[in-house]
């Protein structure tokens, strides 16, 4: 359960003004709140998350014991961190379709390198529980498109960068302090 939790409040912060919905709520506020939308952005982030959980359930047998799997988990926390401080999201200039298919396949191409997916990855791998990490980013990552998708232009207003290197900065934080403990040992 506690992988389940983990992974929802990381995927929450993680979620604050990324990618992934910046690119729903501009396109919602083009667009107008389409549930076709929100439910392409939910099932994206479902299939992303249980992704970032299936590979740490393949990484974790390779891994000799748990002091390894915890200094993955701070690599994985590492990569999170770094994003989060580096992207620079932006809603999408223009559009050359309003097909649900190429919203899925650019969204999920987003998702796939972003903060959010690297954490569900760590915090599977640190917990030894990919299905509860999966479940738990998979909700956060829904929760997260729908603030998008409610808040759509006032969303973009908002001045989120603060936040986020913030947010980054705490990720890198936490994961040298689990490096550094696995390497005191």
């Amino acid at each position: 359960m506690s992988g389940f939790l983990f992974a929802f409040l990381a995927v929450l912060l993680c979620g604050i003004g990324a990618r992934d919905q910046v690119l729903v709520a501009g396109l919602t506020a083009r667009r107008g709140q389409r549930v076709g939308l929100l439910l392409t952005a939910m099932a994206v982030s479902a299939l992303t998350a249980a992704v970032a959980a299936w590979a740490a359930q393949m990484v974790v047998p390779l891994l000799p014991g748990s002091g390894a799997r915890v200094f993955f988990a701070a690599l994985a926390l590492a990569f999170a961190g770094v994003e989060l401080i580096l992207s620079r999201p932006r809603p999408p200039e223009g559009e050359p379709t309003h097909s649900l298919g190429a919203f899925a396949i650019v969204l999920t191409a987003q998702q796939v390198t972003d903060a959010a997916r690297f954490v569900v990855l760590g915090i599977a791998a640190a917990t030894g529980a990919p299905i509860a990490a999966g479940a738990g980013g998979a909700a956060a990552g829904a929760a997260v498109a729908a603030i998008g998708w409610l808040a759509g232009e006032d969303l973009l207003r908002l001045r989120l960068r603060a936040v986020r290197v913030t947010g980054g900065i705490v990720l890198l934080g936490i994961a040298a302090w689990l490096a550094a403990g696995v390497l005191n040992q």
